[in-house]
């Protein structure tokens, strides 16, 4: 799945996120007609009972709609509400249903149960549903999104693959030693100082890509540090280093083989 594959995750959220809140709102608007007529309980129309016993069914709306909408923001950051919060859901929720089915239970009418609890239930079921809904879609937008580096990094803003990495490079270049040192001056490619030559008189391949400096060989850092060292000097790593330029690695090897000179001149 790549980016693109995130963003339809997060439109159908957007869109599960709408019809769900949409199917609660009619349901709650449905029930208001009954929740009325059960607290008016035969009021006059119009008269102050009747007209206050509208005001009951909102009452309750608004509380449950409030905790559903903070419930949906905590469970998207993960934070798990607390007993008071799914206390007063659930007592809201009861509430709205034994209010609108209170008439069709005591007139003994099974279809006006039936009728009657729909709405309720369907409000019931959705409060539960479009949080986990929300969650889930979350965490799928989030699996996505993790996945997309992985198809994206390989391809340039143009829309092109980008090259292919090449390899480390080389440990020393001319340009980063001092001018006129021993190191410099034998580091420093044939090509820089004469006519150009083809790339078999250079050592180098003729598959080498263009631009790119080939190696300084072993060899090579061996004659600098040789041409370098005079009979006052300590042979350290790091005086290697510091002559010839090389890695740290390579430097062990270098003092190691101007040790052997050494020894090898003593006997």
């Amino acid at each position: 799945m790549n980016i693109s594959g995130a963003e339809s995750v997060e439109r159908v959220a957007v869109q599960v996120d709408r019809l769900c809140w949409a199917g609660v709102l009619l349901g709650l608007a449905f029930t208001m007609t009954n929740v009325q007529q059960f607290a008016a309980n035969g009021a006059a129309a119009w008269s102050l009972p009747w007209c206050t016993a509208w005001l009951l069914d909102p009452m309750v709306s608004v509380v449950l709609l409030s905790i559903l909408r903070a419930e949906q923001v905590t469970a998207r950051h993960g934070v798990r509400t607390g007993r008071w919060v799914r206390a007063a859901k659930w007592f809201t929720l009861t509430a709205t249903y034994v209010m609108n089915t209170w008439e069709a239970f005591t007139a003994g009418s099974p279809a006006g149960v039936v009728l009657h609890s729909v709405p309720p239930l369907v409000v019931f079921v959705a409060a539960e549903a479009v949080t986990d809904l929300r969650d889930k879609l979350g965490a799928a937008q989030s699996a996505a999104r993790l996945s997309a580096p992985e198809s994206s990094a390989v391809v340039g803003t143009a829309g092109q693959p980008r090259p292919a990495t090449i390899g480390p490079m080389p440990a020393t270049s001319p340009d980063a030693l001092p001018a006129g040192s021993p190191a410099e001056s034998a580091v420093r490619s044939p090509a820089a100082d004469g006519p150009k030559k083809s790339a078999s008189d250079q050592g180098v391949s003729a598959g080498t890509v263009p631009g790119r400096r080939r190696r300084t060989s072993f060899a090579e850092y061996l004659a600098v540090a040789r041409e370098a060292r005079t009979p006052d000097v300590t042979v350290t790593p790091a005086w290697v280093r510091e002559v010839t330029g090389c890695s740290r690695g390579l430097s062990s090897r270098l003092a190691a083989a101007l040790a052997d000179d050494e020894d090898g001149g003593e006997r």
